[in-house]
């Protein structure tokens, strides 16, 4: 007799969980394009000339040996701010991959990655930032929470780098959960997020290779209990060395980058070249 009783709690839980798992895909599609139409649409923050220069900013970096010449402040931030290739909306969802790709882009494998959670110890130079702003986000996306992004972000910035809240996957993730009702720092039971770096593009390098501006492209992926969804998503960071360490620069914002299906025409017309790896 208590058999209708279950299966109309059985069924509002599944309509429950159904719910919940279209939100979360409308969330993440809108997110998506969003960045993409904030990418068109927003002018690049400048900042302004007499801090570009004023030499007392200088002075914030970390310490740079004598013999080295100074940083080149207008060169990044004319680096930095160089817009990148404008990608419809739908540029971002899976397609067909191309047979126009260029060679592979190698880059090295950390050789820090015992008792720390970003792996590091790459070298100095362009292929090195690239592969460190791999591992950055690869791990600070891992479940899908800003939390943890922002935490990450914070592990490889330097003082005084853009606020992490001016990041695209920060805005991303952040809006993911807003929409889907889940807080940061929550923990949803069935819930899984990866950001599967795939493919990548050196923008540029400045100050004799210490400063270089460096994009990743990977699969972002939704998954609740089975079911999925998943995007091309590209992040730009500026990245420094300090001479041990690459680090997210202070200075100015890199330019939003282009988010295309890893592999398709869309992603090899922004530039972007496979490092090794296949899209998911």
């Amino acid at each position: 007799m208590f058999t209708p009783s279950v299966d109309r709690r059985a069924r509002r839980t599944r309509l429950t969980l159904l719910a919940l798992l279209l939100v979360t895909l409308i969330a993440v599609g809108l997110a998506v394009a969003l960045l993409i139409a904030h990418s068109r649409t927003s002018p690049p923050r400048i900042a302004e000339p007499s801090r570009a220069t004023a030499p007392a900013k200088a002075t914030t970096l970390e310490p740079v040996p004598a013999p080295e010449p100074g940083w080149d402040v207008l060169a990044q931030q004319k680096l930095a701010l160089r817009p990148m290739m404008r990608l419809p909306a739908e540029a971002a969802q899976p397609r067909p991959l191309s047979t126009e790709a260029g060679p592979e882009l190698r880059i090295p494998e950390p050789s820090i990655t015992s008792g720390v959670w970003i792996p590091g110890g790459l070298p100095a130079t362009a292929e090195g930032a690239l592969a460190q702003l791999k591992a950055a986000d690869e791990t600070g996306t891992r479940g899908g929470d800003p939390v943890a992004y922002d935490r990450a972000y914070a592990e490889v910035a330097l003082p005084g780098a853009p606020a992490v809240d001016r990041a695209g996957l920060h805005t991303l993730l952040t809006t993911f959960r807003t929409r889907a009702g889940i807080a940061p720092g929550e923990t949803k039971p069935g819930l899984t997020v990866t950001y599967d770096v795939t493919h990548g593009l050196v923008k540029g390098t400045t100050d004799q290779g210490r400063y270089a501006v460096v994009c990743v492209l990977g699969v972002l992926t939704f998954d609740y209990k089975g079911q999925s969804t998943s995007m091309g998503v590209g992040d730009c960071q500026a990245m420094r060395w300090t001479g041990s360490a690459w680090r997210i620069s202070t200075g100015n914002q890199a330019a939003m980058a282009s988010s295309a299906w890893p592999g398709s025409l869309e992603s090899v017309q922004a530039g972007y070249r496979s490092l090794g790896g296949e899209p998911r």
